[in-house]
């Protein structure tokens, strides 16, 4: 028979064996209408308690002025499906004050959010296909071009190219001084001073969406269906649903109450995760 103490000190192993081999998981929450036009990007507003979502609605890299951007509220109802018009194939989006900006496809869109109206264009020369945008303290402007290879910077409204050395850009993220960038499978940590490290790679060559969860913890998002925890330990799948074709294009996320946005894309809805 085995003494207390021996029996505490295996309970305590088998706990710790379990605790360190967690995974992190997504439970379904709701999912919006089927009404969207090919939703690619989702946005969390905490101050406005919504979602902005970017409508392509047409090819995702055409000049076809049918692209806008939609109000979603944060229990799925959609608050106002053409709250923005006339853009054409828009992605990324970030928010500083009451600007939202947008990737649409050669130009950084600027919207003014109290009056829903666009108030500029920033042309990026020689721009093919931009795709995520973020914004960081200091309110420079990130947006990546996938058939460029490159990052552009916006800094006090002059556009500029930050950094080309790259396969497929796509999701961007800045966290303090560095920029996070999701490069066709690999999650890329590039610092200030343009030294680029690699954080996790093996996940699918679609990797879309970035958001932190907590400093050194990620998720990712990839357009073929799959989402990402990504930590020291490498990338851990929490979702697949590529099997139903179903897309997880740019990611919104909740960091407070850790709910993750997905833009299906194709089948025209957001669903919401429980980030368990």
């Amino acid at each position: 028979m085995k003494s207390k103490h021996l029996l505490l000190t295996a309970a305590l192993t088998t706990f710790s064996f379990m605790y360190a081999n967690a995974q992190h998981s997504l439970q379904r929450m709701w999912e919006t209408e089927a009404s969207l036009p090919i939703p690619e990007s989702v946005l969390y507003n905490a101050q406005d308690k919504l979602l902005y979502v970017a409508l392509i609605d047409g090819k995702a890299g055409e000049k076809d002025g049918k692209g806008g951007i939609a109000k979603v509220g944060l229990d799925g109802k959609i608050i106002a499906k053409d709250w923005i018009t006339g853009l054409h194939a828009p992605k990324g989006m970030g928010k500083a004050g009451n600007k939202l900006y947008v990737a649409d496809v050669t130009d950084v869109v600027e919207i003014d959010i109290k009056t829903s109206k666009i108030i500029k264009k920033h042309e990026v020369e020689g721009a093919k296909f931009l795709n995520d945008l973020t914004i960081d303290s200091k309110g420079n402007i990130y947006v990546s071009d996938s058939d460029t290879h490159k990052v552009h910077l916006i800094k006090d409204g002059k556009v500029s190219t930050y950094y080309e050395e790259l396969t497929r850009p796509n999701g961007l993220l800045a966290v303090g001084s560095d920029l996070l960038i999701a490069d066709s499978g690999t999650l890329k940590r590039l610092s200030s001073d343009k030294k680029i490290t690699t954080v996790a790679d093996g996940m699918d060559k679609s990797t879309d969406g970035i958001e932190q969860v907590r400093p050194g913890e990620y998720i990712v998002s990839s357009w073929a269906g799959v989402v990402y925890y990504v930590s020291g330990k490498g990338a851990e799948k929490l979702l697949d649903t590529s099997a139903d074709k179903i897309n997880a294009a740019d990611i919104g996320y909740d960091a407070i109450k850790k709910i993750v946005y997905v833009p299906t894309f194709m089948k025209n809805s957001v669903v919401a995760y429980q980030l368990k």
